[in-house]
């Protein structure tokens, strides 16, 4: 999360957010802007009296810009200017404030912030999963939830260390299953997460790139038309993250239900009879 706060709420914010999450405290609106194009954002959280009207037009922008990114007021107290803060920021397009002038308003600033920590297009992939696989193993279950965390796994070597299983025996269960190999799965989730990003006008491709820990934006742009023959632009285009999300199950998840429903990636397959 980042903000712009009073130095009075920073210590108070860093103490409500204690497990939570982490705040990186900014001194305006262009550092903010800084931060959303450069690493992975969860929220933005801005103090109504540091809300000039003539900051409007810019956190009009940034909420233009990051739609995926929930912006949070906090108001902490209240002062001649205050009314006019808070309907500017209603203008903005800021649909959250949380008045911590009581203690049960940090309470409520943890829930708002906890909601909206876990990433939407993750709850949704796995949501979808889930309803398409009911019953399934509990570790294809897990397979499926590190492909769509929000720091997902960018090689298969790193996906199997997750799972504590050596790469060779995790793409030999796929193969013996006659699924798609694991790669082909874990790419496509990549480009899940892809195009939910590219959903905000204020990333470019290359920031896309460097939020997923591609090499260079090279390196994505031939990942994409790799995967599915499209450039980043025509890929911007014409998925967003529900339409790559519905092309992940389409083609790596529905045509085999039978068997993942029944799969065990970290279980070896009982012999078979001679």
């Amino acid at each position: 999360m980042t903000t712009v706060l009073d130095p009075a709420e920073r210590a108070r914010v860093d103490a409500a957010g204690v497990g939570v999450y982490r705040a990186l405290h900014r001194d305006s609106l262009e550092d903010v802007f800084r931060d959303l194009r450069e690493r992975p954002i969860g929220a933005v959280l801005v103090s109504v009296c540091r809300c000039q009207e003539r900051e409007a037009s810019k956190i009009a922008t940034m909420v233009r810009e990051f739609p995926r990114v929930p912006a949070v007021a906090l108001l902490s107290q209240l002062e001649q200017q205050t009314p006019r803060a808070v309907l500017a920021l209603g203008r903005s397009g800021v649909r959250t404030i949380v008045d911590v002038r009581q203690p049960t308003g940090w309470r409520e600033l943890r829930a708002v912030l906890v909601e909206g920590r876990s990433d939407d297009i993750q709850r949704l992939a796995l949501a979808r999963i889930a309803g398409d696989l009911p019953g399934a193993p509990p570790d294809c279950q897990q397979f499926f939830e590190l492909l769509f965390r929000p720091r997902t796994a960018a090689t298969i070597r790193s996906l199997a260390k997750a799972l504590g299983i050596l790469p060779s025996t995790l793409m030999s269960r796929f193969f013996r299953a006659h699924l798609p190999a694991p790669k082909r799965y874990l790419a496509m989730a990549r480009l899940v997460r892809a195009a939910r990003l590219l959903e905000n006008p204020g990333l470019s491709v290359a920031s896309v790139s460097n939020h997923l820990d591609y090499s260079s934006p090279q390196s994505f742009g031939r990942h994409i038309r790799t995967m599915i023959g499209l450039t980043a632009v025509e890929f911007r285009e014409r998925y967003d993250g529900e339409g790559m999300l519905q092309q992940f199950r389409a083609e790596l998840v529905l045509p085999y239900v039978a068997v993942l429903r029944r799969f065990s990636p970290l279980s070896a397959p009982p012999p078979t009879r001679r």
